[in-house]
């Protein structure tokens, strides 16, 4: 039994879906905001990386290139994650 079963107080209700409510957005807010810091650091160690490997990384080939890159690089690590999630969502069932 839950707490809106056990309350059913209908102030109380409204109160305890609204405090669950904020507390949802407030957790996908923190996970983006730490999503977004992540993809910084890799981004900042990816072109590390690419200005070691291709020298200066200030021409706009360099920087279509380093685009290209990241991107294939994001579309194929979206593919495995989302095939590794369908797996688990499989297993779950």
């Amino acid at each position: 039994m839950n707490l809106l079963e056990r309350f059913p107080n209908k102030k109380f209700n409204k109160e305890y879906k609204m405090k669950k409510e904020v507390i949802t957005q407030l957790t996908t807010f923190v996970t983006a905001a730490f999503g977004l810091v992540a993809a910084l650091a890799w981004n900042s160690a990816i072109q590390a990386i690419f200005t070691s490997v291709f020298g200066t990384a200030n021409g706009i080939a360099a920087m279509l290139i380093y685009a290209i890159i990241v991107t294939v690089i994001a579309v194929l690590v979206t593919i495995r994650l989302s095939k590794m999630s369908e797996k688990v969502k499989d297993k779950n069932k």
